[in-house]
C-alpha cells in the first residue's frame, strides 16, 4: 500500500500533486487544510485553489436536501452505487449538525452510507455546518472545487435539512433536489413556498409497501403545487418522482431527469449563466465574511464591544448607535 507523508502540514507542491493525481488520501489532507481557520493555512490554500482553478467546473454539481429521516444518505448511496458502477466518479459532501461541545461533526454520513465509502470511485466528506447559515459548511465552496480539481464528474452536497436559510445550497449546485417523506400526514403544511420553489425536482421517498399510495397521492398533491408557481428561469418545470431509496431502479428515472435537465440549460445557456452568477454570489459573500472577520479582530473593536454591549444590554444605547459607534471606530 502506498505511504504517505504523516506531518500535520506539507509543502505546497505535495498537496498540488495529490490532488491532480486524484489520490483520495491527499484529498482528504487538502480538504482539511482548507477548513483551517489558521493564518498560514489559509494562505497556503487559497494559493493552492488558485493554481487547480482551471482544473475545476467540469462536474455536475447536485443539492440534495430534506428534512432529517426522509432518507437523504440511504438515497445518495444508492444512487451514487449506480453512478459508480456506470464507471461515474462520485464525490459526495456531507453536512452534519455540530456538537456545541467540540464543534464535530454529529452524524457521521460514512457510517450510514457504508457500501459508498469503501467504492474507490467514491470520495465521502462529513463535514460540521457549525454556526454557519445556509444548511452547508463554512468551506463547502472550496471543498467543491477541490474534488472537481481531483476529478470527480459529479459532486453531490447533501444538506442539515429543510431551514429558512438552506437556500444557500441553491448558489453552488447545478441541480437541486428535495426528498419529502410520504404517509406522515399533509407533506405539504409546513413546507416553505420558497423551498418548493427553488427544487429542480420532488422525490416523495420511502414509496414501497404500504406507503406507495401515501407516496402517489403526495406526488398528486406536490404536482399541484408547482402549478401555482412561476415558471423557472432554467425554462425546465420541475418534475415530481415517487421512489424508493433502498430499490436502484427506482432512482434511474430522477438520474435520467438530472441529464436532460443538464443537456437543456446547457442548450437554452441557463447552466452557464447560473454558474457565473453563483461565481459571483461566491465572491460577495466570501468578502462579506473577510469584512466581519477583520471587523471584530480589529483591537479597539475587541475593547470596546464589551462595554457597547454592556449599554445595549442595559437599554441606554439603541442597537443602531451601538453599530454606528463601532463601525466609526473601526474605519477612524
Amino acid at each position: 500500500m502506498k505511504q504517505h507523508p504523516k506531518q500535520a502540514r506539507l509543502p505546497l507542491e505535495t498537496y498540488l500533486q495529490g490532488i491532480q493525481q486524484g489520490d483520495r488520501y491527499m484529498l482528504s489532507k487538502t480538504i482539511t487544510l482548507m477548513e483551517s481557520r489558521l493564518p498560514e493555512d489559509a494562505e497556503k490554500a487559497d494559493a493552492l485553489l488558485n493554481q487547480l482553478m482551471p482544473s475545476t467546473g467540469k462536474a455536475l454539481r447536485l443539492g440534495i436536501t430534506g428534512a432529517p429521516g426522509v432518507g437523504k444518505s440511504t438515497l445518495i448511496e444508492t444512487l451514487g452505487t449506480y453512478l459508480t458502477q456506470q464507471g461515474i466518479r462520485i464525490a459526495v459532501l456531507t453536512i452534519d449538525p455540530s456538537s456545541t461541545r467540540t464543534g464535530g461533526s454529529i452524524l457521521g454520513d460514512k457510517t450510514r452510507m457504508p457500501t459508498l465509502s469503501q467504492d474507490p470511485l467514491a470520495f465521502i466528506r462529513p463535514s460540521p455546518a457549525g454556526n454557519y447559515l445556509g444548511g452547508v459548511g463554512r468551506k463547502t465552496r472550496e471543498t467543491m472545487l477541490l474534488c472537481e480539481a481531483a476529478g470527480y464528474q459529479v459532486i453531490v452536497v447533501e444538506t442539515v435539512g429543510v431551514g429558512q436559510s438552506e437556500t444557500q445550497v441553491r448558489h453552488m449546485t447545478d441541480f437541486f433536489l428535495l426528498l419529502l417523506l410520504a404517509g406522515a400526514g399533509d407533506e405539504l403544511q409546513g413546507l416553505k413556498k420558497g423551498i418548493m420553489e427553488l427544487a429542480d425536482a420532488i422525490v416523495i421517498n420511502k414509496a414501497d409497501g404500504e406507503n406507495v399510495k401515501y407516496a402517489k397521492k403526495a406526488q398528486h398533491d406536490v404536482k399541484n403545487a408547482l402549478h401555482l408557481f412561476t415558471a423557472p428561469e432554467s425554462q425546465v418545470p420541475p418534475r415530481v418522482f415517487t421512489s424508493s431509496a433502498l430499490q436502484q431502479e427506482s432512482l434511474i428515472p430522477i438520474w435520467q431527469f438530472i441529464q436532460l435537465y443538464q443537456e437543456q440549460t446547457t442548450r437554452n445557456g441557463f447552466f452557464y449563466r447560473n454558474r457565473k452568477a453563483q461565481n459571483l454570489h461566491w465572491f460577495h459573500h466570501t468578502l462579506q465574511h473577510f469584512l466581519e472577520d477583520h471587523f471584530f479582530k480589529h483591537d479597539t473593536i475587541k475593547q470596546q464591544l464589551p462595554l457597547v454591549e454592556k449599554q445595549v444590554i442595559e437599554g441606554t444605547l439603541s442597537a443602531t448607535q451601538a453599530a454606528r459607534y463601532l463601525m466609526t471606530q473601526w474605519l477612524s
